[in-house]
């Protein structure tokens, strides 16, 4: 990990919280964003629920 996980704001499509993964682990934002995407189609409301929580309770990036 190259920082911890915060809400990217300045990059975020709708939370932020895909563009807080990429940040926090390097990776690029598609790429989470995909696999968020897939996750929704693999586990629905779970992957929903989980988002919104990391969305409501993460913090903002200094």
């Amino acid at each position: 990990m190259t920082r911890p996980f915060t809400l990217d704001r300045t990059n975020r499509k709708l939370m932020g919280v895909c563009a807080g993964i990429s940040a926090s682990t390097g990776a690029d934002a598609t790429l989470v964003r995909l696999a968020a995407v897939l996750s929704l189609f693999l586990i629905g409301p779970v992957a929903i629920f989980l988002y919104v929580i990391a969305g409501l309770f993460a913090p903002d990036a200094a």
